[in-house]
């Protein structure tokens, strides 16, 4: 086990946000460094969409089996959207944080407030659009979606974004450069919060901090 614990990141954002690119630009940045990062890989009982592999965009199970994962308490947490549910493995995640990796949660706030049940020293980043033409712009760019479905997501997105102050940090995606550079700070900045250095770096600060009774 690395002394370095690795930190949970909850990271959510309106669709649009840019949040799937700044994770993985990250994930990229850190592959090679003294701390590493990964995304968590969700179970999910819908069905595969081409081009998707088991294990790799999701862990896909049966609904019979995610029921047990339920009943068994593996799940850090777990919601159903769209008729399909949706869930983040407990074991998978703290083995990785064992290992002195970062994980981060690309979830919604409403996993967001599970999963900081279940584990409080989470932090949580909430990225936001830099306006809401901005954002309906991007959607529109993407030209998958009617014009009917964009107004879904938009009304969607005020709801989530209504919930950001839930969250720990908050970064504005305006200048996606700009952006990247936010996340690594506010990720380095995670690391040294007083109890995730306590747990990683416990028996160091206990031995600074002993009273052995020798002067200054």
């Amino acid at each position: 086990m690395s002394s370095k614990l690795g930190v949970l990141l909850i990271v959510s954002a309106p669709s649009g946000g840019g949040k799937s690119t700044l994770t993985r630009a990250y994930v990229e940045a850190a592959r090679d460094s003294d701390r590493p990062a990964s995304l968590s890989v969700s179970y999910t009982t819908r069905d595969p969409r081409p081009g998707e592999v088991d294990g790799v965009h999701y862990h896909f199970v049966s609904e019979s089996r995610f029921q047990e994962m339920v009943e068994a308490h593996e799940f850090l947490e777990h919601a159903e959207v769209f008729g399909r549910r949706y869930g983040t493995g407990r074991a998978a995640t703290q083995a990785e944080l064992d290992a002195g990796r970062d994980v981060i949660l690309d979830i919604d706030w409403q996993g967001a407030r599970q999963v900081r049940l279940a584990m409080p020293e989470a932090v949580g980043i909430f990225i936001l659009p830099p306006s809401r033409q901005a954002l309906e712009q991007r959607l529109r760019e993407r030209a998958q979606d009617s014009d009917e479905v964009i107004a879904r997501r938009m009304a969607q997105a005020a709801d989530e974004m209504a919930h950001c102050d839930e969250y720990d940090y908050l970064l504005i995606n305006d200048d996606l450069e700009v952006a990247r550079a936010d996340f690594a700070a506010i990720v380095r900045a995670a690391r040294c919060r007083n109890a995730i250095m306590r747990r990683g770096e416990g028996a160091r600060i206990a031995e600074l901090l002993a009273n052995d009774g020798g002067g200054s």
